[in-house]
């Protein structure tokens, strides 16, 4: 049997290639949009892709799992657990809807469905038995965003991004119940789980790409959580709120969307857009271009670009053609196809700035562009609070020409602030450099 893990750091995104090399057939678990990787490996090792399986519809990448039906010509497989408001639509040819106990099988590879609701009603995991190996029993677990390295889905989803009232609550009783059905399972059985540490899908995802059972029975705290209202308030209380492309990601992956296609990204022929500077943070306010984002090529970047934007819009990017590039492909990796253009850096205005051991609290103007947990666990009295994926859409408190002092936890959401209030029409922002753990007040 062949497999391979391919991980994007930049959707902290995890998808499977297995293959049966006895029969040349292979399947992808959980494509993203583009195949070119799957296509590629699958060449190399005398494999042809035949099938592809998702685990649940998502809500952080848009999924390639159309494009391997239409593009490749192959069976996929999704779940069929699940109402037929939250359910998929606008399915293609190939298409087998699947549910609880089904097998599905690539060659002599035995792929057992099993029902695992509870980041969403439909989830689905995979139990992967190696027959053409000879062997009677399974040999791993693709958990989607059933099971993490360290932790579990969240449950909150579809009611902080699709507004779907009280399906958190119904989620996490779910998730209590698909964790107590697999317990029996052996402990050798591996996990591979849909996401790593940086996903926004959970709260503590762990970085190492895989485990077994018997680790997070050991170590995961929802293994050893056995009362069930404890187990449901563990689990949701505390959660981030979603980045605001999440919405968008549910429909397209419902609904479905234009296959994918690489397209080559000029210089902008208008500046009249939304435009954000791909840089670093030292070298945006070091000198940029007024009023333009920073949000850097990092492997943040989709958590916090997916806040500003809006799919019906084109985009600008700044940077190098590299960079722009890459971003670019990364952004359509989450369904967004607008960027219109880029420019190259210039600086046009610095950004002033302080230390944090500078402020007194005697600030007149200060706005804190933290999330909820962190403001609710301590903040300084006379800030405004505005999260900043928040920031564009909402009316601040402030003259245009007033010191508005912004700072963040730590420095960095701070910096993407600075370029939407300029943008706004701000004129005179303060940078907090190193955020509000370094500021200390006697």
């Amino acid at each position: 049997m062949f497999f391979k893990q391919f991980y994007d750091k930049y959707l902290s995104q995890a998808s499977y290639l297995i293959g049966c090399q006895k029969t040349g057939e292979a399947m992808i678990i959980d494509p993203i949009r583009d195949l070119s990787s799957y296509i590629r490996v699958a060449d190399e090792e005398g494999l042809t892709i035949t099938h592809a399986a998702e685990t649940h519809i998502h809500a952080d990448f848009a999924s390639g799992i159309r494009d391997v039906a239409i593009k490749l010509n192959a069976n996929i497989y999704v779940s069929v657990e699940s109402d037929d408001t939250l359910g998929y639509k606008n399915m293609p040819n190939h298409t087998h809807f699947v549910q609880h106990n089904d097998d599905i099988y690539v060659g002599n590879i035995k792929l057992k469905v099993l029902h695992t609701p509870g980041h969403t009603p439909e989830s689905i995991s995979f139990l992967l038995t190696d027959e053409g190996a000879g062997a009677q029993v399974p040999m791993g677990l693709f958990s989607g965003d059933f099971i993490f390295v360290g932790d579990i889905g969240r449950p909150d989803l579809l009611e902080k991004a699709v507004k779907v009232e009280g399906s958190s609550e119904i989620g996490a009783k779910q998730m209590f119940k698909s964790i107590e059905s697999i317990k029996d399972l052996p402990d050798y059985i591996q996990i591979w789980p849909g996401h790593g540490a940086g996903s926004p899908c959970g709260k503590s995802l762990g970085a190492i790409p895989t485990s077994t059972l018997g680790y997070e029975k050991q170590t995961n705290w929802a293994f050893s959580e056995n009362n069930e209202a404890t187990f449901i308030d563990k689990l949701i209380s505390d959660q981030p709120a979603p980045p605001h492309h999440f919405a968008q990601m549910k429909k397209i992956n419902q609904f479905g969307m234009n296959l994918y296609q690489p397209y080559t990204v000029y210089p902008a022929t208008s500046t009249n857009r939304l435009t954000f500077d791909l840089r670093s943070k030292e070298a945006y306010h070091g000198g940029h271009i007024e009023g333009t984002i920073n949000i850097p090529y990092d492997k943040n970047f989709i958590n916090q670009i997916g806040w500003y934007l809006n799919y019906d819009q084109e985009i600008n990017l700044i940077g190098d053609y590299y960079l722009v590039s890459k971003a670019t492909h990364t952004l359509q990796l989450i369904g967004y196809d607008n960027v219109s253009g880029y420019q190259l850096p210039h600086s046009q205005i610095q950004t002033q700035s302080v230390h944090s051991k500078d402020i007194t609290g005697n600030e007149a103007h200060v706005l804190d562009v933290r999330n909820d947990n962190e403001w609710n666990n301590g903040h300084l009295s006379q800030a405004v609070h505005v999260p900043h994926g928040k920031l564009l859409d909402t009316d601040l408190p402030f003259n245009k020409n007033d010191d508005i002092y912004v700072h963040c936890q730590s420095g960095i959401r701070s910096s993407i602030a600075i370029g939407i209030l300029e943008h706004k029409g701000y004129h005179n922002i303060i940078n907090v450099n190193e955020g509000y753990k370094d500021i200390h007040l006697s």
